[in-house]
C-alpha cells in the first residue's frame, strides 16, 4: 500500500510543470504560447531569461529526484524505485493538471538519475 502511494505521490508531483508555475509567479507568458510552445526549462530561458529558466531546472529536477530519494528514507525494495522514477517522469510528460500535455523530461529524468 506504501509503495502505491509512493508512485502516485510521485506522478502527481511529476504532473506540477515547474515552467508554467515559475512563469505564472514571475509574471512571464505561458511558456505553451511562446518559443518552441514546450513547457520546459530552455524555452524558459527564451521567454524569460537565466533565473527564470534555473528556477524551473531546478523544479524539475527536483521533482524526479525527491520521490526517489524518499524511498531510500523508507527502504523500500529497489523496484519500488524504478517504478517510482518513472512515475515522476511520466507526469512531468503527460501531466494530469495541465492536460496531459507535458515537457520533454529531461530535468525530470536527470533528476531521477541522480535520486537512484
Amino acid at each position: 500500500m506504501l509503495d502505491l502511494s509512493l508512485i502516485i505521490a510521485a506522478y502527481l508531483m511529476g504532473s506540477i510543470s515547474s515552467a508554467i508555475v515559475v512563469c505564472r509567479l514571475m509574471g512571464l507568458p505561458d511558456p505553451r504560447t511562446q518559443g518552441s510552445n514546450n513547457p520546459g526549462a530552455t524555452n524558459v530561458l527564451r521567454i524569460g531569461g537565466r533565473k527564470a529558466a534555473a528556477i524551473t531546472l531546478l523544479g524539475d529536477s527536483l521533482k524526479g529526484f525527491v520521490p526517489v530519494a524518499l524511498c531510500h528514507l523508507l527502504d523500500r525494495p529497489e523496484q519500488t524505485f524504478a517504478v517510482v522514477g518513472a512515475a515522476a517522469f511520466l507526469g512531468h510528460l503527460y501531466p494530469v493538471f495541465f492536460g496531459f500535455r507535458g515537457g520533454k523530461g529531461v530535468a525530470t529524468a536527470l533528476g531521477v538519475q541522480f535520486g537512484l
